[in-house]
């Protein structure tokens, strides 16, 4: 109950207070969310990765992203051929299943249940799995050589690919970035976080059309709450890292899927309805599997 109060139920407030807000407004959250992208985000990377230690812990979490990556298709692509699922059904599987909520979610739950020593890393993750959704999330929605090409095309529209590459070469080159420049990216980093936290709850009220789909559903859920963080158990059994990497690798693998992946699947029609579905569940199912996962990891 201690973990409950204090880390998931301050998060829960924040989704509730924009999920309230959008049903009461009915704000444009795509100017919002521009807002994050192209603002707050690039900040809350260059900063991060400006002032870490780069180690072997980042080799290991890139490792870990590509593994959870794959295993997730490769488990999902099983489900389909075991219950005769459809292509749109199956790429609208994937979409929900193998890509996470590391970055809304992930992020504030790890700076609550760990700390201001864990956000480097949560940070790297966070840019590697977005860039790697924006490849690998449009070419399964899309399922399509063009959509391949496109994906690629949008990772080098992402200013928070430039931020990473930035921040790691300012850290690795002399070069000493003046006090009132670096003053004003810190405070836009430090308003980063509560306004992803903000955008999920306005992207989740944003919902309107559902597709209960429960064979789907219960199958993908399991796979994304419960198959997920069990496989990076034994990830990180096998492979030595820092406890603290452990702890963030474990908490993003439970992270509920990503409400990002309801926008390609409305851009290339791989059932949008039931990756809404799936997101929306999956987030609900969260409050329980995660304060559960926390309280192991404490």
């Amino acid at each position: 109950m201690h973990i409950f109060l204090q880390v998931i139920l301050p998060i829960m407030v924040v989704f509730g207070a924009g999920f309230v807000l959008q049903r009461i407004r009915a704000l444009d959250v795509k100017s919002l969310a521009a807002a994050s992208i192209y603002i707050f985000m690039p900040a809350l990377v260059f900063t991060n990765l400006y002032e870490a230690h780069f180690n072997q812990g980042y080799t290991v979490i890139v490792v870990y992203a590509i593994f959870l990556l794959f295993s997730m298709i490769f488990f999902v692509k099983l489900l389909a051929r075991l219950f005769k699922w459809r292509a749109s059904v199956e790429s609208g599987a994937i979409l929900a299943t193998a890509f996470m909520n590391g970055g809304n979610y992930g992020v504030p739950v790890i700076l609550f249940s760990i700390g201001e020593e864990a956000m480097p890393y949560a940070i790297f993750l966070m840019v590697l799995q977005t860039m790697i959704m924006n490849v690998f999330g449009v070419y399964y929605a899309s399922r399509s050589t063009s959509g391949f090409w496109r994906a690629c095309k949008t990772v080098l529209k992402m200013p928070a690919t430039y931020a990473a590459i930035l921040g790691i070469g300012f850290q690795a080159l002399p070069i000493s970035i003046p006090e009132s420049v670096y003053s004003t990216l810190t405070m836009l980093s430090n308003a980063a976080i509560p306004l992803m936290m903000v955008i999920l709850g306005m992207q989740l009220a944003s919902i309107t059309s559902l597709s209960f789909n429960w064979q789907v559903i219960l199958s993908t859920a399991t796979t994304r709450m419960i198959l997920s963080p069990l496989l990076i158990f034994l990830f990180i059994w096998i492979v030595p890292a820092d406890p603290v990497i452990k702890s963030i690798l474990l908490i993003v693998a439970a992270m509920p899927s990503a409400a990002t992946t309801t926008m390609y699947a409305i851009e290339f029609d791989a059932e949008p309805d039931l990756v809404s579905s799936i997101t929306l569940v999956t987030t609900l199912i969260s409050v329980v599997t995660v304060t559960v996962l926390l309280n192991v990891i404490t």
